[in-house]
């Protein structure tokens, strides 16, 4: 099948195009407004964009209103948030903090979530998530929409500290992602979570680069020798 994005004329039951780039990591977001107060809120178009230094990306949806979301409001205001990492056995109290609350809620409380002082920036981390990046806003980048909800702020914000329980560290000094079992977004309602893991070595079929594996795993300085 083939279809324009503008006619939308795919003829299926459910729009394809965010089941397309699949699995997506969840950006479990927690920030303060203003005044102080936490917000926690998860998005699902959420990735990592480079590593020396360490930066991430969220795509944060406008409302049917054409508001802005509580996250985008106040990492603007106060120029930092944390990603929380989700797991599996988290993925209820994630969803909860999905709802759309009136601003001055605390999800932490109505998730029963346990806040934890970050060390760099203001806004709590979430205590039961096995790791957590505290991050400062660099850039917004607005996307207009042909709709409400299709405008998008694209906050990049820089990791400027790692949070990682000792537990989840296996003994070959990687992190034990089957022990984690991260959870991620499929399109629709759908979800799925890491229970395989399989290695694959760079190829070496356009000659010999040097180690490429150094900057496949995000090797600070591997390239500046």
């Amino acid at each position: 099948m083939f279809y324009e994005t503008e006619k939308n004329d795919h003829g299926l039951a459910r729009p394809p195009f965010k089941s397309i780039a699949v699995p997506r990591p969840i950006g479990w977001i927690s920030t303060l407004d203003a005044d102080g107060k936490p917000n926690l809120a998860p998005y699902s178009q959420f990735t990592n964009l480079t590593f020396d230094p360490p930066y991430v990306l969220i795509s944060i949806n406008t409302t049917p209103e054409y508001k802005r979301k509580d996250t985008t409001n106040n990492i603007e205001r106060t120029g930092e948030f944390v990603h929380n990492m989700v797991t599996y056995e988290l993925m209820e109290k994630m969803n909860i903090t999905a709802a759309p609350f009136p601003p001055g809620v605390d999800e932490f409380e109505a998730a029963g979530l346990t806040k934890a002082e970050s060390v760099l920036v203001k806004p709590y981390r979430v205590a039961e998530s096995p790791v957590q990046l505290e991050c400062k806003h660099v850039q917004t980048i607005r996307l207009p929409g042909t709709s409400s909800v299709g405008s998008a702020d694209i906050i990049i914000g820089k990791v400027v500290g790692v949070h990682i329980k000792d537990e989840v560290i296996g003994p070959d000094g990687k992190l034990d992602m089957l022990k984690i079992k991260p959870l991620a977004r499929m399109g629709y309602s759908d979800y799925t979570y890491v229970d395989k893991i399989f290695t694959i070595t760079p190829s070496d079929a356009a000659g010999d680069e040097g180690d490429r594996s150094l900057g496949l795993e995000g090797a600070t300085g591997a390239f500046n020798k």
